[in-house]
């Protein structure tokens, strides 16, 4: 006598023949038809391995990093002397004692003023301007030698702001500059950044000058895509350099994955409006077996570089999405079939003993 199949495995059976005969044609599995938009931009090379291109000049945002380096920071005229700054003060040798001479620099200390050694004393300075300084320290060494001639200049000041080392670029795309504030450079080449920065300081400072540099590229990467075969896909972003290919790329996730197909392509970005897109397939035997760079395409920042699922697998876990529930059902249903059936079979009574009591 033939044996009927059991109801989880009729429902598998009824699935798989459902998907098999709906999915060329009605779309249950959706298939990006990437034949249809494998186009570049007209008249445009696509830089490969061995026929690369330099990346376009490079646009601040959050969140590069930036190294700033001031090369001149000089206070704006006119400048007070305060607690802590360092004087250079000059005097000519033949005009002062041989053997204590006046020139180098001179710390002013906490009470204001500067020791030009023992034979001199302090002069309190703090407070006056450069010019002032001048005369005051011209006029105390009058008391002591004969037709003096000094030189002040200010060779550190206590009160500027070092600027020196990384500076974020930070959400709102401004760098801070401590006491001097902050500056919006997002958007910016590094000229550009350059240039503003300088113009801000300027308004405390006398013809700023700094030196600018990246320290860190981190607001341009690229992203690979796995598809997951209909477990959820995976992406990353890494970030780009400029020298980065398909090859690169694929090296960063390190395995393709069970679920994973050799169909790799690369979506390029394109201006909404240009009537195509850019998709860039790669053929990956091609590539990874016989070497060939012909598709072993340069990346560029925005890239999302796939890879397609394996169909089949995919197949199999949507089938198991739709089958599941329903085996669970035919589960207990049978579950519970099976207990009334075998609660049934047992014998009435007490104890199992058919009813009859032994005393």
């Amino acid at each position: 006598m033939l044996r009927c199949c059991s109801p989880q495995s009729a429902v598998r059976f009824a699935l798989v023949l459902l998907a098999t005969g709906l999915a060329p044609g009605c779309g249950l599995l959706p298939v990006y038809h990437r034949e249809a938009v494998t186009k570049v931009a007209p008249g445009n090379p696509v830089p490969r391995e061995l026929e690369k291109s330099s990346l376009p000049t490079y646009i601040l945002e959050p969140p590069d990093i930036l190294l700033i380096d001031a090369v001149r920071v000089v206070p704006k005229p006119p400048i007070k002397v305060q607690t802590l700054d360092v004087l250079q003060i000059s005097v000519p040798p033949d005009l002062t004692f041989i053997d204590q001479p006046i020139a180098g620099t001179y710390p002013v200390d906490a009470d204001g003023s500067v020791n030009l050694g023992p034979t001199y004393g302090r002069v309190t300075v703090a407070g006056l301007p450069l010019n002032e300084v001048t005369d005051t320290i011209r006029d105390h060494l009058d008391k002591i030698l004969t037709d003096v001639e000094v030189s002040v200049s200010l060779a550190e000041s206590a009160g500027k702001q070092q600027i020196a080392g990384q500076h974020l670029v930070g959400p709102d795309g401004t760098v801070t500059l401590g006491t001097y504030g902050s500056v919006f450079v997002a958007g910016m080449t590094l000229a550009q950044a350059k240039a503003t920065v300088e113009a801000h300081l300027a308004e405390f400072l006398d013809e700023p000058e700094v030196s600018l540099d990246i320290f860190a590229y981190n607001s341009k990467v690229y992203y690979v895509i796995t598809e997951g075969a209909g477990q959820g896909d995976q992406f990353a972003s890494f970030p780009i350099t400029g020298n980065e290919t398909v090859l690169d790329a694929l090296a960063q996730v390190q395995s393709t994955g069970f679920s994973s197909s050799r169909k790799v392509w690369v979506a390029r970005p394109a201006p909404e409006g240009l009537g195509y897109q850019q998709i860039l397939p790669v053929d990956w035997n091609a590539m990874i077996r016989g070497g060939q760079a012909s598709t072993n395409y340069q990346l560029f920042p925005g890239d999302r570089v796939i890879i397609e699922e394996d169909h089949l697998i995919a197949l199999d876990n949507l089938l198991g999405k739709f089958s599941a529930p329903i085996e669970r059902l035919f589960g207990t249903t049978l579950l519970s079939t099976q207990t009334i059936q075998t609660v049934n079979r047992l014998p009435s009574g007490n104890g199992g003993n058919n009813g009859n009591n032994f005393f």
